[in-house]
């Protein structure tokens, strides 16, 4: 949000927020990373790094309708609008967890959006990373369940999420393209009401413990964006941003933290 507080954007900062799916995004999808296609859908809208191999980051709304859902199944696929060499195959996946102990994470969670017609497009692995397993299966999948429960008629939810690459992780085993498996994840949580934005930022390591809580891993949304280099609300106007960084954590408490 940095970056709002000067006079202008460029014009392809501009082009990007305007264009990406709005109903995706809330005050503009996330500018300031240039390494790969957008790619805009029904339920999300992505921006893949071709030279990781997954995406920087995802946008998505929730709201009572997507979710609750039936069961639904994991059937992985690589993405049918990305050059093959851009992005992983099921394949690539083979011997993950025995070897390095990762899940295929889903950036935006399958039952996030379980009553759509377009769910299968949540198991497509441009939104899939190695995700550790206690990270996966633990205060990750706690904040995204705390989100689900927060979301009803008055408070449809927006969400940006996505990978950190600041240290060493580990390689897939049988991945035969370059990849880099990222170091951490960030998750943002932003909801409107009126002219008034409330957004609470989470940074979690790969090296989370499975029993860790993920209120203690709350950040503000300009650490999100120096350490990523990405601008997440581009068309916030300044007295917006102003709230914003005004108020730290302002969702926690309605996503259970105290």
């Amino acid at each position: 949000m940095k970056a709002l507080l000067k006079i202008s954007l460029t014009v392809s900062s501009l082009f990007i927020a305007l264009t990406a799916n709005a109903a995706n995004c809330l005050k503009g999808c996330p500018t300031g990373l240039n390494n790969g296609k957008t790619i805009e859908r029904s339920i999300y809208t992505l921006k893949n790094n071709r030279y990781t191999k997954f995406a920087d980051w995802v946008a998505y709304q929730i709201t009572p309708d997507t979710m609750s859902g039936p069961s639904r199944s994991r059937s992985w696929k690589a993405d049918p609008d990305l050059y093959s060499h851009y992005t992983l195959e099921p394949s690539d996946y083979t011997d993950a967890y025995a070897t390095i102990n990762t899940d295929r994470g889903h950036q935006v969670p399958l039952a996030s959006f379980s009553n759509t017609a377009d769910w299968r497009l949540t198991n497509l692995l441009s939104n899939i990373t190695p995700q550790s397993t206690a990270l996966n299966q633990g205060p990750w999948v706690r904040l995204e369940t705390a989100v689900r429960n927060h979301v009803d008629d008055d408070n449809n939810l927006y969400v940006v999420t996505g990978p950190m690459y600041e240290y060493y992780f580990a390689d897939l085993p049988r991945a035969n393209e370059n990849h880099t498996i990222p170091s951490g994840y960030f998750k943002i949580v932003m909801k409107q009401s009126g002219s008034t934005i409330k957004v609470s930022a989470f940074i979690m390591q790969q090296s989370a413990g499975r029993r860790d809580n993920f209120c203690n891993t709350q950040v503000s949304i300009d650490e999100v964006e120096s350490r990523t280099g990405i601008n997440v609300l581009p068309n916030l106007t300044i007295n917006q941003a102003q709230t914003i960084e005004s108020s730290l954590f302002d969702l926690s408490n309605e996503l259970g933290c105290n």
